[in-house]
């Protein structure tokens, strides 16, 4: 008898726990990933299909010498819709809220080295990213950035940005 009931007892346990851990497989598997803001990749991919042409990425390119900036940004040019003429784009991506937080006004000081006129300066917030250049801007052109920084923000679940 005595033997019969050690072994009934892990048997019991196991038929016990067996809905527990299966129904907790099956809220685990059925979670769709939470949305995270998109990495470069993406970002890029959002900026290109709204008809606006990217080249000349260089990953670093801050515009000044802050070092904690010159790992956040990549700058490019960029041209298309009713820019004509190419802008040298730099957008710093931060990993999250605080960070943006922490260091957005940082890149306004930044912003003082390369811009050459304060009045045509143009620049698009959603964190975690900031997009700056010199302007002006053609307003199709602004729009369409501003859509794609609004789009990879939001992000898709596939991937977070780097930076600090």
């Amino acid at each position: 008898m005595i033997r019969t009931s050690r072994r009934l007892g892990p048997l019991l346990l196991t038929l016990l726990l067996a809905p527990v851990i299966a129904g907790a497989c099956g809220v685990v598997s059925s979670s769709p990933p939470a949305a995270t803001p998109d990495d470069f990749q993406g970002i890029a991919g959002e900026i290109v299909s709204r008809g606006i042409h990217i080249d000349h990425l260089i990953s670093g390119d801050a515009g000044c010498s802050d070092s904690t900036l010159t790992k956040t940004a990549i700058g490019f040019d960029a041209s298309g819709l009713d820019q004509t003429t190419v802008v040298r784009l730099r957008i710093y991506i931060f990993g999250d809220d605080e960070a943006y937080s922490r260091l957005r006004s940082t890149i306004d000081d930044c912003a003082k080295t390369y811009v050459t006129d304060a009045a045509t300066f143009e620049s698009i917030d959603d964190s975690p990213y900031v997009l700056t250049s010199q302007g002006p801007w053609g307003p199709t052109f602004e729009a369409a950035l501003r859509d794609a920084i609004v789009a990879a923000a939001a992000g898709t679940g596939k991937g977070a940005p780097g930076g600090d």
